[in-house]
């Protein structure tokens, strides 16, 4: 899968980010394949909830921020492009473009 300078391959479970390698947790890894899987698409935080940690969990816990914080620090920190963002109100997308 590729979305901009990210990569990921799903065989291997491997990301990287302009050549350099990400390292995930396994739950990062689910969140991000399925960002990844559904790029340029705004994904609600029920969704993700649904999706990714297969509960139907309280939506009024921040799980799914905590997550996202951790993912978007191995992601985007350090690039002037940020890919993860956050659609207030409805919840994130991965965007290739600015």
């Amino acid at each position: 899968m590729q979305v901009a300078d990210l990569s990921l391959n799903v065989v291997t479970r491997e990301a990287t980010r302009s050549g350099t390698r990400v390292e995930l947790t396994n739950r990062e890894f689910a969140l991000l394949e399925y960002l990844m899987a559904h790029a340029g698409r705004v994904i609600t935080k029920t969704s993700l909830c649904e999706h990714v940690w297969e509960h139907h969990f309280d939506t009024g816990t921040n799980v799914v921020e905590v997550c996202m914080q951790r993912l978007r620090r191995k992601i985007d920190d350090g690039h002037s492009r940020k890919l993860l963002q956050t659609v207030r109100g409805t919840g994130y997308v991965l965007r290739s473009e600015k």
